[in-house]
């Protein structure tokens, strides 16, 4: 040992993972190895992880930005301005219509009077319909 540091060595020779065939296909043979490492979380840890994007409670109180609020009603407004005339117009033409014409005339066609009872009964409380 004249003139070399004495060095210590260690070997994970036992622990290593043989390459797979994908890694041989993309020549990382004597480059590549992988060590197996296992690491399991206890039951503390688990839960505080699965808390961690959990909402809280105080969300609800939250106020939301008044100017988007604002603009979100008047959007609502509008949408509802106009099913009403949408409504009216389906009204009118109901009149002028017979019985046979009024089955076929209204198919596949949005219904006014049901989009604005939806709109305005459940837009605050449920998703819109």
């Amino acid at each position: 040992m004249m003139g070399h540091e004495p060095r210590q060595t260690t070997s994970n020779i036992g622990h290593l993972n043989k390459p797979s065939i994908q890694a041989l296909i993309h020549g990382l043979n004597r480059h590549y190895y992988s060590i197996g490492i296992a690491y399991k979380k206890t039951g503390l840890e688990e839960n505080m992880l699965m808390n961690l994007h959990k909402t809280v409670w105080t969300e609800a109180l939250e106020m939301n930005d008044f100017k988007m609020e604002a603009q979100k009603n008047e959007e609502r407004l509008n949408r509802l301005v106009g099913l009403s005339e949408g409504y009216e117009k389906r009204v009118k033409e109901e009149t002028e219509l017979s019985k046979d014409q009024l089955k076929t005339r209204y198919v596949g066609k949005v219904d006014p009077k049901k989009r604005m009872l939806c709109q305005v009964l459940f837009s605050a409380f449920l998703k819109p319909c």
